[in-house]
């Protein structure tokens, strides 16, 4: 699946209008599509000076920050949705990280590469770590933290009694909602803060 596919499937759940925090935002194209195609407004975040950099280059609101701090400079619901694609599985806060999105924002979007898609499973059961299209690197040179499954995550939410609006798994550009944790590269979770 290529990056403008999930970004594509993804910028369906946020609502047109919308403002948009972007942690771990990269070179700010997910915001630029958003900005471009659903006309919302907000502020990626980063770490990496180039990606900083290309975010200024993309015209994207960019605040040059360490995730690993946490969100604490912005308010309780400031936003009304937070993203976090493709960025939890590389912080070793990922859970605070999980209550700060939903403290920060109304919604949370989560989308991460799935460990149990059947490919994964395949690679470990011939005893190797995979090496797919959502999982590009070798065990050795990855920049990923943990990995993560549909189902692990599901029970994380729970957990934080997050709100689960929409759970699913993304696949050569299709949603899959039967077994995603199984039949799809990417889990996408659409949440909420926990009810009061």
């Amino acid at each position: 699946m290529s990056d403008l596919q999930i970004m594509r499937s993804l910028a369906r759940l946020v609502p047109a209008g919308a403002r948009v925090l972007d942690p771990g935002c990269g070179d700010g194209a997910m915001l630029g599509l958003l900005a471009r195609e659903r006309g919302c407004r907000g502020y990626g975040v980063e770490l990496s000076d180039a990606n900083v950099l290309a975010c200024v280059q993309r015209g994207v609101e960019v605040i040059q920050l360490n995730l690993e701090e946490g969100l604490s400079m912005f308010g309780d619901q400031s936003f009304d949705v937070v993203l976090q694609i493709d960025t939890l599985q590389h912080l070793r806060n990922a859970e605070t990280m999980l209550r700060e999105t939903a403290r920060v924002g109304r919604l949370g979007i989560v989308a991460f590469p799935n460990f149990a898609h059947w490919p994964n499973r395949l690679s470990v059961l011939r005893g190797r770590m995979p090496v797919t299209r959502r999982l590009p690197y070798q065990w050795y040179d990855t920049p990923n933290i943990r990995v993560g499954t549909f189902a692990d995550f599901a029970e994380l939410a729970a957990r934080n009694a997050m709100q689960v609006l929409d759970a699913f798994g993304l696949q050569d550009g299709r949603e899959v909602r039967w077994l995603p944790n199984l039949r799809a590269g990417t889990a996408v979770f659409k949440l909420a803060r926990p009810s009061s």
